[in-house]
C-alpha cells in the first residue's frame, strides 16, 4: 500500500465512509421523525372511532390501540385536553418528545441515543394533529419497535451505501490509474532508462501526456535530461583536452627547461643587441616554463596557492605591455601604463602577471578584429584597504554572449574561436589572492575590467608587515 493508487485507494475508502457517515445520520433522524409521526397519524385515526361514538367496547379499545401501536392517546381541542384511549402502562414514561418544533440537532441526538440505547422503554411523544384537527395530540408507546425499525433501516441503508461506495472506489481507482498513475509510471521508467546512459540523447524523454500539470512536469524534466547530457558530453571533451594539455605541457616544460640553459649563455654576448633582449628572452621563456608547471599542477587538482612576495607592479604592468606590442605588430594599436614607480603589492608576481596579460591580449585582440585604432590603458590607485588595477580599452565592446557568460569555460570567449578559458583562470587567479575581478563597463565606446587585491595576508597567512609602498 505504499503505492500512489493503493493509498489513494485507502483514502478514497476512508472519505466514503465519511460520507457514508454523513448520509447515514440524517438518515437514520429522518427515519424515526416520520416513524413517530405515523405512530401520531394512526393514534388519530384510532381516537375518531372513539369520538364518534360515546361508548366502544373494552376489546375493540384495545384492538384500536394495538393497531396504532400507543398505550395511550390524548388530545387537545377547544383547550380541553381529552384522555380518548388508555391502556394500563407497563412501566413509567422514561422521556418526552415534542415533534412540534425541534431541530435537525436535536432530531440527530435523539436518533443516535436510540439506536445506542438497546433497553425497552415507555416514552411519551408529542406533535400536532394532522389537517389541524385540534391543538396537540399525545401518545405513550414502546421503544422496542421504534429501535428494530431504526437497526432494519440503517441495515439497509448501509448496504446500499456500501455498493455505492465500492462500486464508486472501483471509478475513482481505474480513473486515477488512467489518467495519472499510469502516466507518473512513464515518467519514472523513462527517468531510469535514462539513469542507464546519461550521456546517450536518446534517452531523454520526450514530452507526451496531454494534463497539462503532467505535460509541464515531462518537459520540464526533458530540459534538464537534455542541459545535463550536453554538460556530461562537455565534462568528457573537458576531460580529454585537459589530459592532452597536460601531456603537451610536460613536453613542453622539458623542451622549454632546454631553451632556458641556451639563453641563459646568451647573457654573457658583448653584443648590445643582445644584452638588450636576452633578459626579456629569459623572462619569457621562464614564464612559458612556469606556465607549463601550473597547467600540469592544475589538472591534478586546481591553481596552486600564490607565493606571496612584495614586488614593484610597474615592473609586471611594462613587461606585459612591451610582449603585446610585439604581438601587436603593425596595428595601430597605443599602450598607456598609469603605475607609479613605487606602487608594489604583495602578491605572487607570476600569477598576477598572468591575470594582466590575460586582460591586455584580450583587449588588444578585440582592437584587431574591430580593424580600427584603439588604446589600452593600465592603471592603478589603491584605497586604505585594497589596491585597484584597471585595464581599459577603446575596443567595440563585449559581445552579449560574452556578457553573458563571461567568466565560463568554454563560452565567454569574447572573440571569435575563443575558448573563454583566459578570463576562468584569472578570476580563479584573483580570488586565490582573495580579490574580485569585474566587469566595470562594456559598450561601443571600450571595455573595462577592474582588479580589487586586498592589502591584508591571505587567511591563515603570517601576520603582515608593517612595510609602506
Amino acid at each position: 500500500m505504499n503505492s500512489l493508487s493503493g493509498r489513494f485507494l485507502i483514502l478514497t475508502a476512508i472519505f466514503v465512509m465519511l460520507a457514508e457517515v454523513m448520509i447515514f445520520v440524517p438518515s437514520i433522524a429522518r427515519f424515526r421523525e416520520d416513524f413517530l409521526l405515523s405512530r401520531l397519524e394512526r393514534a388519530q385515526i384510532a381516537s375518531l372511532a372513539r369520538l364518534a361514538g360515546d361508548v366502544i367496547s373494552p376489546d375493540l379499545e384495545d384492538e384500536l390501540l394495538a393497531n396504532a401501536g400507543v398505550y395511550n392517546v390524548v388530545l387537545r381541542r377547544d383547550d380541553a385536553r381529552q384522555l380518548v384511549l388508555s391502556s394500563p402502562l407497563p412501566s413509567a414514561i422514561a422521556a418526552t418528545y415534542d415533534l412540534r418544533d425541534v431541530g435537525a440537532w436535536v432530531l440527530m441526538r435523539d436518533a443516535l441515543s436510540r439506536l445506542w440505547h438497546p433497553g425497552e422503554e415507555v416514552v411519551r411523544v408529542i406533535g400536532a394533529p394532522v389537517r389541524s384537527a385540534g391543538m396537540l395530540i399525545e401518545v405513550t408507546m414502546e421503544t422496542k419497535s421504534l429501535r428494530m425499525a431504526m437497526i432494519d433501516y440503517g441495515l439497509r441503508i448501509l448496504v446500499l451505501s456500501a455498493v455505492i461506495s465500492i462500486i464508486t472506489a472501483v471509478m475513482l481507482f481505474l480513473a486515477v490509474r488512467s489518467f495519472l498513475v499510469r502516466p507518473i509510471s512513464q515518467v519514472v521508467r523513462s527517468m531510469k532508462a535514462y539513469a542507464l546512459a546519461p550521456e546517450d540523447a536518446r534517452g531523454v524523454m520526450v514530452p507526451h501526456s496531454s494534463i497539462t500539470e503532467l505535460r509541464e512536469a515531462e518537459e520540464t524534466l526533458a530540459l534538464m535530461q537534455t542541459q545535463l547530457t550536453s554538460a556530461l558530453r562537455q565534462k568528457e571533451r573537458l576531460a580529454g583536452l585537459g589530459s592532452a594539455v597536460a601531456k603537451v605541457s610536460h613536453d613542453l616544460r622539458n623542451i622549454l627547461t632546454t631553451a632556458q640553459l641556451f639563453t641563459d649563455r646568451l647573457e654573457t654576448s658583448e653584443d648590445p643587441m643582445v644584452k638588450r633582449m636576452a633578459p626579456k628572452l629569459v623572462n619569457s621563456i621562464s614564464r612559458a616554463v612556469n606556465l607549463c608547471e601550473s597547467t600540469l599542477a592544475y589538472g591534478k587538482a586546481e591553481e596552486p596557492a600564490p607565493r606571496l612576495s612584495r614586488f614593484a607592479l610597474l615592473d609586471i604592468v611594462t613587461d606585459v605591455i612591451d610582449s603585446e606590442r610585439l604581438s601587436a605588430g603593425g596595428a595601430d594599436i597605443s599602450f598607456s601604463e598609469d603605475v607609479r614607480a613605487g606602487f608594489q603589492l604583495r602578491a605572487d608576481p607570476e600569477q598576477l602577471y598572468r591575470v594582466i596579460a590575460n586582460l591586455v591580449r584580450n583587449a588588444r585582440q578585440a582592437i584587431v578584429i574591430s580593424d580600427r585604432p584603439g588604446e589600452i590603458a593600465v592603471q592603478s590607485s589603491e584605497t586604505e584597504a585594497a589596491a585597484l588595477i584597471r585595464i581599459s580599452d577603446t575596443g567595440p565592446g563585449l559581445p552579449p554572449k560574452a556578457r553573458e557568460h563571461l567568466f565560463t569555460p568554454f563560452q565567454g570567449g569574447a572573440t571569435k574561436g575563443g575558448s573563454g578559458l583566459g578570463l576562468t583562470i584569472s578570476v580563479e587567479l584573483v580570488r586565490g589572492h582573495g580579490g574580485t575581478l569585474e566587469l566595470e563597463h562594456t559598450g561601443p565606446s571600450g571595455t573595462s575590467f577592474l582588479i580589487t587585491l586586498p592589502k591584508g595576508e591571505l587567511p591563515g597567512g603570517p601576520p603582515p608587515k608593517s612595510e609602506h609602498p
